[in-house]
């Protein structure tokens, strides 16, 4: 019944959906381009603090070139841009709805990660110095660092991820696990207890994207979790 559900809005939209072959093959150079340089974010506190402006524009850079590739593709293979989760319908009320499921998914996975911790996972008691930020300047490129991220790596995530993970495995279940498990990679930096915390917020911002068929929600909340740790919780403790 899905299958020919998926088949007539395919006729309806007037567009030819790659092949699964196809989509296997682009899902594994994309993850080829991305999971590396991700998973090395597990070894960077063994090394030279880095600068933050620095660290700043390569992340920006970073989520901007991966967020190029991926629009390439749906350009590419004459996919409806919607497929990634850019539809703006409503776009008041999915900011509503981002701004409502912040504070409890926010606190919520910080309360998981504190159990964890608590268990005997690792867990950093501070933030690395590469997302420390002080003086007007590095503000403003925090926020653009929260910004950018938030819109990239939710288009990347859950709008592309999910989209080829589950034409790939055939279950949405399997592709936000998926989707969830690559997000999570990339904050080896947080320890165990992070990474994990990571990953289940992976998860709530995919159940959300499907739920709203919409990226704008989990951008919003994508958006204020990295504002309330990276710049507002550091302005706290600078202030203390």
């Amino acid at each position: 019944m899905t299958a020919s559900l998926e088949k007539d809005d395919r006729l309806q939209m007037g567009f030819k959906r790659p092949s699964r072959e196809v989509q296997l093959i682009e899902l594994a150079v994309f993850l080829l381009l991305i999971v590396p340089s991700m998973a090395a974010s597990f070894f960077i506190l063994s090394q030279e603090h880095p600068r933050f402006m620095a660290e700043a524009i390569l992340a920006i850079f970073n989520d901007l070139a991966l967020l190029s590739l991926v629009l390439y593709f749906i350009w590419r293979n004459e996919e409806p841009i919607q497929h990634v989760g850019w539809t703006f319908n409503n776009f008041r009320k999915e900011i509503a709805w981002g701004l409502i499921l912040f504070l409890p998914v926010y606190f919520g996975a910080n309360l998981l990660e504190s159990a964890l911790h608590t268990v005997g996972l690792s867990a950093p008691t501070k933030l690395p110095s590469f997302l420390v930020v002080s003086g007007f300047t590095k503000v403003l490129s925090a926020f653009v660092l929260v910004t950018v991220p938030a819109v990239a790596e939710e288009t990347i995530f859950r709008g592309y991820l999910i989209l080829r993970f589950r034409a790939v495995t055939g279950r949405t279940s399997a592709a936000v696990l998926l989707s969830s498990l690559v997000f999570s990679v990339g904050h080896g930096y947080e320890g165990m207890a992070g990474v994990i915390s990571v990953f289940s917020l992976g998860v709530v911002l995919a159940l959300v994207y499907l739920w709203r068929k919409s990226l704008v929600a989990p951008i919003v909340m994508h958006f204020l979790t990295d504002f309330a740790t990276i710049i507002l919780q550091t302005l706290l403790e600078a202030r203390l």
